[in-house]
């Protein structure tokens, strides 16, 4: 028999009891990375009746592939667009204070290596900081070269000629959706992964009235009716639209975006790197993350993609050759841990003309025909005001009884201040005195899942029962992030880790290596080849 957790309300048993107890939601959201999140969470705050189907696990796609920064963005404000800056700047102030164990204020540094360029970024940056208003993580200013040099230890000194520092918010985004997965259900909504919904349900006059979904786990269909039905599965809106109107008009156009990440060494300081102007119209960042650095991004239009993106070669190679313009020890191939890739759902214009990174990334709320609600495009800094927009608008419309939102100050589960992060497991908040007393009462899992990581055993059967993790990958991936972080090494604590679920979940050797070999699967194209 598996051990027998105690009763907790993230447990899939109870989850499916009340799918099963539900007659009628108000309100059902398909898809669990950030937008679904939000709006879930916004409709059980409000006292609607919530459910949320994701079909693989929360985060799977988009939001665990991001640069990592909770920002107000500041190319859009190079391209003009002050109210997307203003509103995620705001944004990013809420969330640092409602999730402080996760997002923390991070400095960045602009290299100048033209006379201009001091001047020029020390004044748009200033206007970065009004923008933020009272939520703003403090003033932009001007460094010497010496200070610049001292700061990123190894940066290029050849022609530098000083830097500007600003200040930006930094995350986990992984640890996020499932913690705000857990929020929601704390206030009383229902939320399941590895749950499809494969139809939508309509009524005599054509009227969406609810969905048809499948347990991935148990292979069992269900008949789900609710009064709101929202589009929030990011990239793949255009498969649930295709779903309520075959052959209608895409509404995303998506984009690629890839990062490699490297050891410390790397960028030695706390300090993180902004590259404000590469070949391809981008910015460029290097990010201190979990001890560990993410470089990226790249911006690559796709005609075709998957559930699982893969890093292009030209990707890798851009990457690479803009970090080697500026660090003195330049990154080679073999010194990537890890690279990943996501997909950005831009929202498709008319002409769909322009760049990708000249879309907006404003999002768009789209009501179909039959009442179907897709939200579309906005970037994880947004989530929130996402969320509520959503839930406004089917009130607007009359299918929800009027109710003021209650996200903007509602504290995310776990959090406290983390004025000490030299611990990995700063990261669980408010549950990492419950995670310690696990290791005592098993002092087993106080264990390390490898001895060249900092991560433990009892990370893994926490994961299990309080953080919904049903596969290797839903661990490694998105609770415990070693996939993101260490490629080779999440493939060999793969077993370990197949062990430990089989034990809690209470399934047998088959499915241990069952698990095994589609992490390994996955975990392949994390691996960059020397």
């Amino acid at each position: 028999m598996p051990n027998q957790p105690s009763f907790t309300p993230f447990r899939r048993e109870a989850l499916l009891q009340q799918l099963v107890a539900q007659p009628e939601w108000d309100l059902l959201v398909i898809g669990g990375g950030s937008t679904g999140l939000g709006v879930a969470l916004d409709g059980i705050s409000r006292g609607y009746k919530t459910l949320l189907l994701e079909q693989v696990d929360f985060a799977k796609g988009t939001s665990s592939r991001s640069t990592k920064l909770v920002h107000g963005g500041v190319r859009y404000l190079a391209q003009g667009d002050v109210a997307l800056v203003r509103e995620a700047l705001y944004e990013r102030g809420l969330l640092l204070k409602n999730a402080p164990h996760l997002v923390k204020n991070q400095d960045f540094i602009i290299p100048n290596y033209n006379w201009w360029g001091g001047p020029f970024y020390t004044i748009g940056l200033k206007l970065y900081d009004l923008l933020a208003g009272k939520l703003s993580l403090g003033a932009s200013v001007h460094l010497s070269k010496a200070e610049t040099l001292q700061r990123l230890g190894n940066l290029k000194p050849e022609g530098l000629r000083g830097g500007v520092l600003y200040h930006d918010g930094q995350f986990d985004d992984a640890r996020l959706a499932i913690n705000l997965a857990q929020t929601a259900i704390e206030q009383g909504g229902t939320l399941l992964n590895h749950f499809e919904v494969r139809g939508l349900l309509k009524d005599a006059h054509g009227s969406i009235v609810g969905v048809s979904a499948t347990d991935q786990e148990t292979d069992t269909a269900y008949e789900l009716r609710a009064k709101v039905v929202v589009n929030a599965t990011g990239i793949f809106v255009d498969d649930i639209l295709q779903l309520d109107k075959p052959g209608g008009r895409k509404l995303v156009r998506p984009s690629q975006g890839v990062h490699i990440v490297l050891d410390k060494s790397f960028l030695p300081g706390n300090d993180a790197l902004m590259i404000p102007k590469t070949d391809d119209g981008r910015v460029l960042f290097a990010v201190p993350w979990h001890n560990r650095v993410v470089v990226g991004t790249t911006d690559t239009p796709l005609t075709e993609y998957r559930q699982e993106p893969q890093a292009l070669e030209a990707e890798i190679e851009f990457i690479l050759r803009t970090a080697g313009r500026y660090l003195a020890r330049a990154p080679q191939r073999h010194d990537a841990l890890s690279v990943f890739a996501g997909l950005r759902p831009l929202a498709a214009t008319e002409s769909g003309g322009e760049k990708t990174q000249e879309i907006s990334r404003s999002h768009k709320i789209i009501v179909s025909e039959t009442g179907l609600i897709t939200i579309t495009g906005g970037k994880w800094t947004t989530y929130r005001r996402m969320g509520q927009d959503t839930v406004d608008k089917a009130v607007a419309l009359g299918k929800l009884p009027a109710a003021a939102s209650r996200t903007a100050h509602l504290p995310i589960h776990g959090a406290q201040p983390i004025p000490d992060r030299s611990s990995h497991l700063y990261v669980y908040g408010t549950d990492q005195a419950a995670l310690l007393e696990l290791i005592t009462q098993q002092p087993e899992l106080g264990e390390k899942l490898d001895p060249t990581l900092e991560f433990l055993k009892a990370e893994v059967v926490w994961a299990a029962r309080h953080e919904m993790a049903r596969t290797v990958e839903d661990v490694l991936a998105r609770r415990v992030r070693i996939l993101f972080l260490d490629a080779r090494a999440a493939l060999r604590v793969a077993p370990s880790v197949a062990a430990l679920l089989a034990q809690e979940l209470g399934h047998d050797a088959a499915w241990q290596q069952q698990q095994v070999a589609a992490f390994r699967q996955v975990a392949q194209h994390y691996v960059l080849p020397s």
